[in-house]
């Protein structure tokens, strides 16, 4: 077990799934771990929750035509249920993080409002919604809306009056790959134009929501200092971790499915060879 995470990980009851380094998973609910651990332990938290949009429909990927059901655990159960949910996690974040600490959140119109009420009604102070603009989007299959083209992060900190990290100058002064509206030496502005990932991101799989690499470095180098805690309670892929360890973090992440998990171990173990390919 990582030395540096032993007192914040033997709050937990059980063992990991996977430990490594700084990097460390487990298999179980959000909300039972979640309460397990100890208050303001945290410094930073990215959620990628469900989206709540497993309707039966229909979208289109490399020119082809996909459902859009990505699994049980992303049905929905109804506004009230999904409010109640969003609200029980959010709230849970909330007694883990540091005082100064920030969450991110991610999500489409089909939760991320519920989100950002939770996060306004438990005492939050929301410090920025960020437009995630992806260039190469799927068209709109039905041509009766527009085409679905970006989606949104709430950044938020824990308590109004402290001071939260925030790394302008390398926001600011920093290279970042491709982003045409990122303009060289003036201030990171809240729309980031970033594709979806790339096939070597894929390489050992996908999950249905993974977000890039590159996403996940803008959030982790913004928002965090080296040697900083990071926790992802909907873990996936866990492109957080990735994020989190490529640039000097810890990191635990938590995901109630086994095959994600091991396609995070999968993706760690690989890590120099991102490494490699990241500009």
């Amino acid at each position: 077990m990582i030395q540096a995470n032993k007192k914040i990980l033997s709050f937990i009851k059980e063992k990991p799934y996977f430990v490594k380094d700084n990097f460390v998973l487990y298999n179980n609910d959000s909300l039972k771990l979640l309460r397990e651990l100890p208050e303001n332990s945290i410094d930073m938290i990215f959620a990628d929750p469900p989206y709540n949009l497993s309707n039966n429909g229909f979208s289109l990927h490399a020119g082809k035509r996909v459902s859009v059901n990505k699994g049980e655990w992303d049905k929905s159960n109804g506004f009230e249920k999904d409010l109640d949910f969003h609200s029980q996690w959010i709230a849970l974040c909330r007694k883990v993080l540091k005082p100064h600490g920030t969450i991110w959140i991610s999500g489409t119109y089909h939760s991320i409002y519920k989100c950002g009420y939770a996060l306004q009604k438990f005492g939050y102070h929301i410090l920025n919604d960020i437009s995630w603009f992806k260039p190469n989007a799927s068209p709109n299959l039905s041509g009766r809306y527009f085409t679905a083209s970006h989606e949104t992060l709430l950044w938020a900190r824990k308590d109004g009056k402290a001071k939260h990290i925030f790394n302008y100058k390398e926001m600011k002064g920093g290279n970042w790959n491709g982003d045409f509206l990122k303009n060289p030496g003036k201030q990171m502005r809240s729309v980031w134009a970033i594709g979806t990932p790339r096939p070597f991101e894929k390489a050992f799989g996908k999950h249905p929501t993974q977000k890039p690499i590159e996403l996940l470095r803008r959030v982790v180098l913004a928002s965090t200092n080296k040697d900083d805690l990071i926790l992802d309670p909907f873990t996936g892929s866990s492109t957080a971790g990735l994020a989190a360890v490529l640039y000097g973090r810890k990191f635990i992440g938590i995901d109630t499915e086994k095959k994600y998990l091991e396609l995070s171990v999968k993706r760690f173990e690989n890590i120099k060879n991102l490494k490699s390919k990241l500009v």
